[in-house]
């Protein structure tokens, strides 16, 4: 009873888009051992597959392409066919527009040598994805009058700079659909709301290609220094437990929320104490204010 007394999913099915590895696998894990019937949809297929063997019973994995609107159709059909509902769908896959490399290089880029096929291909995973994975997850909720819908965001809809402008564009756009899904879907009972990450270590890197231990090293590294939280660096299964709250009844009444994961980043300019910290290093000791 102890047991089943923390188990905040208990008997509710999730679907969860882009779950075979990164946040999405956290999310399928810690939804798993939390009593849900967990559905792990991607295009990577041996670590999809090999989450739910992992997990066992009350995991499945089906192969979604989540910018092919038929593919999420399928996938949602399935799920209540073989359930009888949809409680959770979680709309968490993602792309960015560059290789590692080029974005530890240069973070932000420059719109000058941004393409329109990068902005395409980003907006059709980051945006259509959701917004197939919203909509035919409120076909069937509707009916129910209840569920809940939540998607993966970015702190880059909560401060600007930190990321590329297409990455940036779809991340804003899914933030946007979220919260006027919030005022359509409230009046069904129908909860939706956004997890909005900094960027996250090395184990939550998903969608980039194959990844050196230079270039891991160098991410690790880097979200060391940048992140306002210091003494640890952003895990995906701490934006899996902020998922978690957000999908569980904890959160009854929250909706139309963007749930910012970053440790404090987006609410902090640390410009001012930078530049006191450079002047004393330099014996450069006094300011006017």
């Amino acid at each position: 009873m102890a047991e089943n007394s923390c188990k905040r999913l208990e008997g509710k099915v999730a679907i969860i888009t882009g779950g075979a590895s990164g946040i999405g696998a956290s999310a399928a894990s810690l939804f798993h051992q939390h009593g849900a019937w967990v559905v792990i949809a991607d295009i990577q297929d041996e670590p999809g597959q090999a989450l739910a063997a992992k997990l066992g019973q009350r995991a499945s994995y089906a192969r979604c392409d989540v910018s092919i609107e038929a593919d999420v159709r399928d996938l949602v059909d399935a799920t209540v066919a073989e359930h009888g509902r949809l409680d959770l769908m979680y709309n968490n896959a993602g792309v960015l527009d560059r290789p590692l490399g080029s974005v530890l290089d240069c973070p932000l880029g420059s719109i000058l040598d941004t393409s329109l096929a990068d902005l395409d291909r980003v907006i059709r995973v980051n945006l259509y994805g959701a917004f197939h994975g919203a909509k035919h997850a409120a076909r069937v909720m509707v009916p129910q009058r209840q569920g809940c819908i939540l998607f993966t965001g970015s702190n880059c809809t909560a401060i600007a700079g930190v990321a590329t402008h297409t990455y940036a564009a779809s991340k804003q756009a899914v933030v946007g659909l979220a919260r006027g899904l919030a005022a359509e879907l409230g009046e069904h009972g129908i909860r939706v709301n956004c997890v909005s990450p900094h960027a996250v270590s090395r184990t939550g890197m998903s969608g980039l290609g194959k990844l050196s231990e230079d270039e891991l090293a160098r991410w690790d590294d880097g979200t060391r220094v940048i992140g306002n939280l210091k003494g640890r660096v952003l895990a995906p299964e701490s934006v899996a437990r902020a998922a978690l709250y957000l999908a569980s009844d904890e959160a009854d009444y929250v909706s139309g929320l963007n749930m910012v994961v970053d440790g404090g980043y987006s609410v902090v300019n640390p410009s001012m104490m930078m530049a006191l910290a450079a002047s004393r290093s330099y014996g450069k000791v006094g300011l006017n204010v």
